[in-house]
């Protein structure tokens, strides 16, 4: 049984820890000039921006471990794994690796988590009962691990975007993981949550400091395998789809990227202006607006994933159906529309009385 007040504790030591810590980075990094330069083309910040800020969430979640001290035959392996996406996300940040050499680091990072044989090695489907992937495992243990931290990766593009985001996602693991009494999970995302909180006083917009790929790529790293302890391993119907719920925004956002750019003959690593936050803003919602915005469906598809964990198959369905609806709606409100045809939200704007329809927003 964890100590409640451990886990209070343990949340203040690594939120002060890191709110303490990013001013600090954000003197070291001016110092050194390791500032994130505006390009016009993704990165639409007014002026120079310290990067880097990924550190401070890193040793706010590493102050609350020591304290915690939890437990666990797969820890050593797994922070060796931390450590190496820490360090592929410092390199990027600083030397502007190429997507090559930064996939050499996320997939090392992944491999050493396999190592410890934490592996995705079964999921339960309806109808067909438990289905024991074998050594298939590994390689969609490693794709999840790559995939998520992509994920938050591509999303970060706003300030307190890919922070608040992530801190939803841990807070709906964390959710889960009490409900299923699984307490590794509950101890790591308590420190996870407060050090990214600790960080986005310092990242919501306007942010002083940006979190880079130092930050992203450790959060999604993290998602992923918090994730792996305790909803894949999950005996609820449909569980392996839990995860994905819980980061719909990032995941939906990187499936259209790598779509956007395949059907463009484009390499896949490349950047462009067409995510879904980059889309909310171009259809008139301010920076502010659009982040809250994206934070509200994020918060949905959580409280989705919470209620999906433990419901019957007809639940799981209704649910399903539900969650495919909000991803469409984000979808509209972002413009992303086929035969240009919004049907969920002019279906919620009859039923809220407001017959003008969204794209006139972009009139404004």
């Amino acid at each position: 049984m964890w100590n409640v007040n451990e886990l209070v504790i343990a949340f203040i030591i690594s939120c002060m820890t890191a709110l303490i810590m990013t001013p600090l980075i954000i003197k070291i990094v001016k110092k050194y000039e390791l500032v994130d330069q505006p390009d016009g083309k993704r990165k639409l910040h007014h002026g120079e921006k310290p990067s880097l800020g990924g550190l401070a969430i890193f040793i706010g979640v590493a102050a609350g471990y020591l304290y915690l001290q939890p437990s666990h035959p797969y820890l050593d392996e797994i922070i060796i794994g931390a450590f190496i996406m820490i360090l592929t996300g410092v390199l990027d940040d600083i030397y502007d690796l190429k997507p090559f050499y930064k996939l050499i680091g996320q997939v090392t990072a992944a491999a050493v988590v396999v190592s410890s044989g934490l592996i995705i090695d079964k999921l339960t489907i309806p109808f067909a009962g438990i289905v024991y992937l074998g050594n298939f495992g590994i390689l969609i243990t490693i794709l999840w691990i790559v995939g998520a931290s992509n994920a938050i990766n591509l999303i970060d593009g706003l300030d307190g975007l890919a922070a608040g985001v992530s801190t939803i996602a841990l807070s709906s693991i964390m959710m889960m993981a009490i409900m299923d009494y699984r307490i590794i999970v509950v101890y790591l995302t308590v420190i996870l949550i407060g050090g990214t909180l600790g960080f986005l006083v310092h990242n919501f917009y306007p942010a002083k400091i940006f979190m880079g790929d130092t930050g992203a790529l450790f959060l999604g790293y993290a998602i992923a395998v918090v994730s792996m302890f305790g909803l894949f391993k999950n005996v609820a119907l449909f569980s392996f789809i839990v995860p994905f719920i819980v980061i719909a925004i990032p995941i939906y956002d990187t499936i259209l990227a790598i779509i956007r750019r395949t059907l463009n003959k484009q390499g896949i690593a490349t950047a462009d202006r067409q995510h879904i936050h980059y889309r909310l803003m171009s259809m008139g919602y301010s920076h502010r607006t659009t982040v809250l915005i994206l934070y509200g469906f994020s918060l949905f598809f959580g409280i989705m994933a919470i209620v999906f964990n433990s419901a019957t198959l007809l639940a799981s369905l209704v649910i399903m159906v539900v969650t495919f609806l909000g991803i469409q709606l984000v979808a509209e409100m972002a413009g992303i529309t086929y035969l240009n045809r919004k049907p969920v939200l002019r279906t919620i704007q009859k039923l809220i009385g407001i017959e003008q329809s969204a794209d006139s927003r972009h009139k404004h």
